[in-house]
């Protein structure tokens, strides 16, 4: 006998892996040069000072300082003002 019901006849044997999105450094911790800061899925927060974005739009420091996050306001192409997260890594005084 089987030890599985067929898969063709049920949709419950299939599930994705996690993907661990979301903030791995927060802001007032320390980054070194290559430290994943944020997985996302799309720019949903945009590189500052000493941010490197990749491939995958995950935001990664590219240099020794302190993590800041804060906003900017952008203005787009149509007039409308938009306020959108920033992440910066800012050397330590």
């Amino acid at each position: 006998m089987a030890h599985t019901k067929s898969g063709g006849s049920t949709t419950n044997l299939r599930d994705s892996q996690p993907k661990y999105l979301g903030v791995k450094l927060y802001a007032g911790e320390v980054a070194h040069p290559g430290n994943v800061i944020i997985r996302q899925r799309g720019t949903r927060v945009l590189a500052g000072e000493g941010v490197r974005v990749g491939h995958d739009h995950t935001l990664y420091a590219s240099k020794h300082g302190v993590v800041q996050f804060g906003n900017k306001r952008k203005t787009r192409f149509d007039g409308k003002i938009v306020v959108h997260k920033i992440v910066s890594v800012v050397a330590v005084a």
